[in-house]
């Protein structure tokens, strides 16, 4: 029988002790990355090797984006997030990791200046989407995806102020793409405007465009 991995509390007996835990992680995070502006979430796989292709294409991103004056966020981990923090600090940008506890241990990649731990995923996101000018989404899982569809869905309803949602990696996201428009636009379950709030580009130059013209005609 396989083994449960699952972290297990007993809210009965924790409830208030957990509510205390969760203020904690929410006014860490505002205290600490409040002074990292401006800065860009930069999300994908943990999963993807530094042989990755993708891998390159990520440092690359962030190099050229803190190059452009951005500090990088990333989720602190390895794959991708590890690219990113890797450009990050080679490009001279302040790299910050935001790391989960899961019962599969993720360690903190070494590429990291700032870090902070998180117990709860939805106090991690909240400091993802808060202090983050853009996000730049490379290949990823379940993970990757929920953090794209949590900014779509805030953006889409006006929860939050609209910012540049950016997909990196056509060949990645061209069937999920084709599929919100084949599918769930056809279905008339979104609209054709909600389209627009993410763009789908191939390289590091690409990206920053896309985020420096969204900001002048925000201006």
């Amino acid at each position: 029988m396989a083994k449960n991995n699952f972290i297990k509390e007993d809210f009965t007996q924790e409830e208030t002790w957990r509510v205390f835990r969760i203020m904690s992680e929410f006014i860490e995070g505002f205290e600490v990355l409040s002074k990292v502006t401006p800065a860009i979430s930069i999300f994908g796989s943990a999963r993807i090797s530094p042989k990755d292709p993708y891998y390159k294409i990520a440092q690359d991103i962030a190099f050229t984006l803190a190059k452009a004056g951005y500090n990088i966020i990333t989720g602190g981990g390895p794959g991708i997030m590890e690219a990113a923090n890797k450009g990050a600090q080679k490009g001279k940008g302040q790299s910050v990791g935001l790391n989960i506890q899961i019962p599969r241990e993720q360690k903190p990649n070494a590429y990291i200046d700032l870090l902070l731990e998180f117990r709860y995923f939805f106090s991690r996101k909240v400091m993802f989407v808060k202090y983050a000018k853009a996000f730049v989404i490379l290949p990823g899982g379940f993970g990757t995806l929920d953090e794209l569809f949590e900014a779509l869905t805030l953006i889409q309803t006006r929860r939050i102020e609209p910012f540049p949602v950016v997909l990196v990696g056509k060949s990645y996201w061209q069937g999920l793409v084709s599929w919100l428009k084949s599918t769930v636009l056809k279905k008339q379950c979104i609209n054709s405007s909600d389209l627009l709030i993410f763009e789908v580009v191939e390289t590091a130059q690409q990206a920053l465009e896309v985020i420096e013209k969204f900001y002048c005609k925000s201006k």
